[in-house]
């Protein structure tokens, strides 16, 4: 498959958009251990190549485990991964999933156990951005 389009190229401007939703993720305070987890987790669903490989890329360079990094698809499965992981990338699945999961309050709230409103709401922003990446990955044929 070939790239569609240089989107980036041709919209220089949601490009800048995209990298200003990155800035922000910079300053969040998030681990950028789970940040990349949770980039992964939503491209392994979203089926974007692209994104896969670079957020794998991306996690290694940052310390993650091959052990994880190879489970994260099953990650409900093992014990490599904390509460407050496991409630974030519950999150992760039920808003790249929104039209079959709903965002149910209860993990809504096993995220307040583990998260503040502000790391909440940062954490989905996370998650609206990847999608987003995963979107013009997928849609614009994107390969690693």
């Amino acid at each position: 498959m070939s790239a569609r389009i240089e989107w980036a190229k041709a919209s220089p401007d949601a490009y800048k958009a995209m990298l200003g939703l990155e800035q922000a993720l910079a300053k969040s305070g998030l681990e950028t251990s789970l940040l990349e987890l949770i980039r992964l987790r939503a491209s392994q669903i979203n089926g974007c190549a692209y994104c896969v490989n670079m957020h794998a890329n991306d996690a290694r360079k940052a310390g993650e485990t091959e052990a994880r990094l190879q489970t994260l698809s099953v990650w409900e499965e093992t014990r490599f991964f904390t509460e407050r992981e496991r409630a974030a990338l519950t999150w992760v699945e039920s808003l790249t999933r929104l039209p079959e999961k709903h965002a149910p309050q209860h993990q809504f709230d096993t995220l307040r156990e583990h998260f503040s409103d502000a790391e909440i709401a940062n954490l989905t922003l996370a998650i609206a951005t990847i999608n987003a990446w995963n979107r013009f990955g997928v849609g614009m044929a994107m390969v690693p």
